[in-house]
């Protein structure tokens, strides 16, 4: 019997490409999203010296005993990025789901990409899909870590 190895990375989400203003979102709707659907939230706003813009950071639990870190750059009104940092896939897939189900305007609006992928040369961000519970989504974003786990 085989043991899934909970591969540690970093996830990113984004609108689709050519279309960065497609969630039609701020930090401050993001902000006001996450404490409406996650009880106790860390949130916090910083200057990120990489995009030299104002960030929002977050911890939250998307699931019973799941946390995630998160940093979030998004100007209006053309530019939206969400890094989950060191998540595995299936604290990767509670969040995504949310993400797509409650807070993008339409579910079809969400690619994502891992750090690892990056690393293994690929620099396409992947259609996360529009339709499919948390199960779902997150054999897929283990699916995509096992690809580039070398």
């Amino acid at each position: 019997m085989t043991t899934e190895r909970d591969i540690r990375t970093n996830f990113a989400f984004c609108p689709p490409e050519g279309e960065g203003g497609a969630w039609h979102a701020t930090l401050e709707s993001l902000e006001r999203a996450l404490r409406e659907a996650f009880p106790d939230p860390t949130i916090g706003h910083r200057r990120s010296g990489v995009h030299e813009m104002t960030v929002l950071d977050f911890e939250i639990e998307p699931a019973p005993d799941l946390w995630v870190d998160g940093t979030a750059a998004i100007t209006e009104p053309d530019y939206a990025y969400i890094t989950l940092t060191d998540a595995t896939a299936d604290e990767a897939g509670a969040f995504a789901v949310w993400l797509r189900d409650s807070f993008v305007p339409t579910p079809s609006l969400v690619r994502f990409a891992s750090s690892l992928a990056l690393a293994n040369g690929e620099e396409t961000p992947s259609p996360l899909p529009a339709h499919g519970s948390r199960e779902d989504i997150t054999g897929l974003l283990r699916r995509h870590l096992e690809a580039f786990d070398h």
